[in-house]
């Protein structure tokens, strides 16, 4: 074996990115991903360029279009269920039964199937039917508010979504390795409820265990954190952003002062209370006038010839230039056959035996009908093309 995913099929029947994206992982790591493309296709805006979005999240799939409505379409749908291993998907609950495709249908089709599917709240209660919105399920676990700093509207991240990506790719591949052993198929939920809920996860369990205080899941002003050198964040000369996370400040302070110009035996700030208590604004005003002295690029080099747990802030462009994300293939570059040499995120996650590749880039739709047909159903040249004059595939 290749990879570990290599002979396992999943039919991709996905609209959100989250979802798409975590049918790619699959791909990444071996998986045969069909992506189910409904007929008729609504007209496509043209795009002058690279649709960067698609050729990340439906890298290594095939593509098969499919008029499910029709009852050739939903016969040819269930044949292609009946074959495959796993079953991805974000539709609701009743588009799915409607096509005889709900974990129950699913299951009657092959019974070991595992059925993978990202909800909005969850399979139980009463909001079990709401779309999966992400940043609705965000509004509900209380995180939005504590982001900004006071006084400012909450600010919504959308980290869920990828959370909930990688969650039900594991779920996936847990509930794969339960079949291997016990020969048993089952059905996967992921929400983006609870997706968001663990991107929280250090701050909702906080509550859970301390409860309600002044202090806890409320926005803090930077001038108000506990300690100026943890979870503290200075702007540079060049408005670029330090954070530090240095809490234990006995350990850092003989170092991070004499790198910030400070006297380390300064006498308002020579013990840990001093830095945390009595004096923690007063060490916050000097901070603030220490790093304004230099630009962010010099702070990251004093940081790292002192080997302090500090930073600089970057933007969304410093990835990209990035050798340590190239060097992990976080950033992949690649020759796209129209658009030439193209930048993309690579894959989060390494093995050392059968780690991920990129065997293709986003399929157009259609583009592996026939082939799909042919080694996964068995059909004859003649019957696919009965099919596509028949307007059932394209």
């Amino acid at each position: 074996m290749d990879r570990p995913l290599d002979d396992v099929v999943v039919i991709d029947l996905t609209r959100l990115f989250c979802t798409s994206l975590g049918a790619a992982f699959l791909g990444d790591f071996g998986a045969r991903v069909v992506r189910l493309e409904p007929l008729p296709q609504k007209a496509a805006r043209t795009a002058a360029g690279w649709n960067h979005e698609a050729d990340l999240i439906h890298r290594n799939k095939e593509s098969l279009a499919l008029d499910v409505r029709s009852g050739q379409g939903m016969a040819l749908l269930h044949e292609l269920v009946a074959k495959a291993d796993v079953l991805l998907t974000d539709w609701s609950a009743p588009e799915l039964a409607a096509l005889g495709i709900d974990h129950a249908g699913a299951s009657a089709l092959r019974a070991d199937i595992v059925f993978g599917r990202l909800s909005g709240f969850g399979p139980q209660g009463p909001d079990s039917g709401l779309p999966p919105i992400d940043e609705l399920a965000a509004a509900r676990t209380g995180m939005m508010p504590i982001l900004p700093q006071p006084g400012q509207p909450p600010v919504y991240t959308g980290a869920g979504a990828m959370h909930s990506t990688a969650m039900l790719a594991f779920g996936v591949v847990t509930a794969l390795l339960h079949r291997a052993v016990s020969g048993e198929g089952q059905a996967v939920d992921v929400s983006l409820f609870g997706a968001n809920m663990y991107g929280a996860a250090l701050d909702i369990q906080a509550f859970l265990a301390i409860g309600k205080g002044d202090r806890l899941l409320n926005p803090i002003s930077r001038l108000d954190v506990s300690n100026p050198m943890s979870g503290a964040l200075y702007r540079s000369a060049d408005g670029r952003w330090v954070t530090l996370t240095m809490p234990d400040t006995d350990r850092w302070w003989p170092v991070f002062s004499a790198a910030v110009g400070i006297a380390a035996d300064d006498a308002r700030f020579d013990t840990h209370d001093k830095r945390t208590e009595s004096h923690r604004l007063e060490l916050i005003h000097a901070l603030e006038a220490a790093f304004a002295t230099r630009p962010g690029g010099d702070w990251r080099r004093v940081f790292m010839e002192k080997q302090l747990s500090a930073d600089v802030i970057e933007r969304f462009d410093y990835p990209a230039a990035d050798p340590q994300a190239r060097a992990n293939r976080y950033i992949l570059e690649l020759e796209h056959p129209s658009f030439g040499t193209v930048k993309s995120l690579g894959f989060p996650v390494f093995l050392s035996e059968g780690t991920a590749r990129l065997d293709r880039l986003a399929p157009c739709i259609g583009q592996h009908t026939s082939q799909v047909l042919r080694d996964l159903l068995g059909y004859s040249e003649d019957a696919i093309h009965a099919c596509r004059s028949a307007g059932v595939v394209a």
